[in-house]
């Protein structure tokens, strides 16, 4: 810890607390993170709203085009941790093309997915990647552009 650092500089290095060496970042996820492909605002949005964490301050504000109750297109904007950023990247790739209702079922299986392992239809299987057991204390980073889009649907 800083702190016994500064406390007791005669401490050597290797008994320091910070970085965990247990604490790997999963690749796979900083993959679909770096994927910015639908990183950007849009000016014709039929829907959008912007939604911030109050646990750890993450903030998203999402831009969707619907038509005949079907997602044409879906854009974000992201001030957040790695873990909402890849949620967001991977939710806007699969979400499009598909009907609205389907958000909202996938919000409640997903939700489930961290205390069990759920099945997934083939297309939202992909979720499956980031959200297990493992990445539960970082659900709420990880539900957030989910809820900011499903809050869109609903004004």
């Amino acid at each position: 810890m800083v702190t016994q650092r500064i406390a007791n500089p005669f401490i050597p290095v290797r008994f320091w607390a910070w970085p965990p060496r247990y604490v790997k970042m999963d690749k796979k996820l900083i993959r679909i993170a770096s994927d910015l492909k639908n990183f950007h605002s849009i000016d014709n949005y039929t829907h959008t709203h912007k939604l911030k964490s109050k646990l750890c301050g993450d903030e998203i504000h999402v831009y969707l085009i619907v038509k005949n109750s079907k997602l044409i297109n879906f854009k974000y904007e992201t001030k957040s941790c790695i873990y909402c950023q890849a949620s967001a990247s991977l939710l806007s790739k699969v979400a499009i093309n598909k009907e609205t209702k389907k958000l909202k079922v996938l919000y409640e299986t997903l939700n489930k997915s961290f205390i069990k392992k759920s099945d997934l239809k083939k297309s939202w299987n992909k979720f499956l990647v980031i959200i297990n057991k493992g990445n539960i204390s970082r659900k709420d980073c990880l539900m957030l552009p989910l809820k900011a889009a499903l809050k869109a649907l609903k004004k």
